[in-house]
């Protein structure tokens, strides 16, 4: 548009400063953060008075109408200051999975239906604009600022919609951002079975073995939906039972979903300050987390030492619990246990990892893709026990023609699964 009214980051940094100074004063008033949502009321109110400030001394000199242009400024300001900027229209789109862009003006488009397009328009006037983007974002969202300058040149954070932004400066020539889309932030195995992910039957067989509290592990490449998985089997646990989540970066959201889940202790991990110190992991989050009396432990993407307490979580009286695991095969989610183990501090060796597993896990639920390009579930192993350099594992769903997962061998646990309400006639025909 054409700045009559002024451009939208000059009044951006005009209502950024009045809002910063508003907000903090409200806080000393009432000893206490102000909500994001009264940090929003806040923004609105200031960003309207600044632009009634502008239309009246513009109109009074020029005698223009500048109604559109003054709403339109209105709302870009306020998707600057209170949303994503430049970025919001493309987390608007309901069909876009992932965002990419190298610097302001590159974007790239993932779908769901798996084309790739150009963005069709920048996400920032400029590369400095988008670096301002994310830093206001980093200090808007989550429970915690976070850092991204030159000496914290990488952020990865969860934005207001649920998805999950990763961002890098100083290391890159020019600052780039990933944004990954959950389109299904409370997702069920209902839905699940009307997106083709699973039929009938193994969605049965899934809900039983959450209903009878057995350990499970979610595995996949990147985006097979892991995360929409392990969201759609919490959905089958009873709403009492107490849940404590451990992310690096918050996006199971199962806590904002209250008549599902009645009492979920989100944890998050911590990066260390700018002075090397403060650092929290995933696997001191583990520990912790046992102390608050869960009835499950949820981890949502075991990549390191925390392989170790959260398999002994399992072992020891939080049945029930749930991670997931970056793993391209279900064979190769045991080597990638094991790696983990073998860099923990405790330097687990490669029989003492399998028996560890072995005690904890009964369950692994692979996802792929099939040929039409639909996530699917392909693989469901049961663990049964381990044997010296092996995790013994029967598959008793297996990969049918189209990857889509077809019973195999009756699980060993059958009876335990039909307790929790499971009908056993899918598996009887194969024998």
């Amino acid at each position: 548009m054409t700045p009559s009214l002024g451009s939208v980051a000059e009044v951006t940094a005009v209502v950024a400063r009045r809002l910063s100074l508003t907000v903090r004063a409200e806080q000393d008033r009432t000893g206490g953060v102000i909500p994001s949502a009264r940090r929003r009321e806040l923004a609105e109110e200031l960003i309207a008075a600044e632009v009634r400030i502008r239309l009246s001394a513009v109109g009074q000199r020029s005698g223009t109408g500048l109604a559109d242009e003054a709403a339109a400024l209105e709302k870009s300001v306020t998707d600057a200051l209170c949303a994503m900027g430049g970025l919001q229209p493309y987390l608007d789109m309901p069909d876009v999975e992932n965002i990419n862009a190298t610097g302001s003006d590159q974007v790239f488009l993932r779908f769901s239906d798996g084309r790739r397009e150009r963005g069709a328009f920048p996400v920032a006037d400029s590369d400095a604009d988008l670096i301002d983007l994310i830093r206001t974002a980093a200090a808007r969202v989550g429970h915690e600022e976070r850092r991204f300058d030159r000496g914290a040149p990488m952020l990865s954070l969860q934005l207001p919609d649920g998805s999950r932004l990763f961002a890098v400066m100083a290391v890159t020539k020019r600052p780039c951002i990933s944004v990954r889309r959950h389109r299904y932030p409370k997702a069920t195995l209902s839905d699940l079975v009307a997106l083709g992910t699973v039929d009938a039957g193994l969605a049965a067989f899934l809900s039983a073995a959450v209903r009878a509290k057995l350990n499970i592990l979610i595995a996949g490449g990147t985006g097979a939906g892991k995360t929409t998985m392990l969201r759609a089997l919490a959905s089958e646990m009873d709403p009492t039972e107490r849940l404590v989540t451990i992310e690096d970066a918050l996006e199971l959201g199962l806590d904002t979903d209250p008549d599902r889940h009645w009492d979920v202790v989100p944890m998050q991990a911590r990066e260390a300050n700018s002075e090397g110190r403060g650092v929290i992991s995933q696997a001191e989050l583990v520990r912790a987390g046992l102390r608050m009396s869960p009835d499950r432990v949820i981890v949502g993407e075991i990549r390191g030492a925390e392989v170790i307490p959260m398999c002994n979580a399992m072992s020891q009286g939080n049945d029930g619990s749930m991670a997931t695991l970056h793993a391209s095969t279900s064979r190769g989610v045991f080597a990638k246990l094991a790696a983990y183990a073998a860099q923990a501090p405790e330097r687990l060796d490669l029989p003492s990892t399998n028996l560890l597993v072995a005690n904890a896990l009964h369950l692994v639920v692979q996802l792929d893709q099939a040929p039409d390009g639909t996530r699917v579930v392909s693989s469901v192993l049961e663990i049964t026990g381990a044997d010296g350099a092996m995790v013994v594992a029967n598959e008793i769903f297996r990969p049918g023609p189209d990857r889509r997962a077809v019973p195999a061998t009756p699980p060993s646990r059958l009876a335990q699964l039909e307790r929790a309400g499971f009908d056993p006639a899918t598996f009887r025909r194969l024998r």
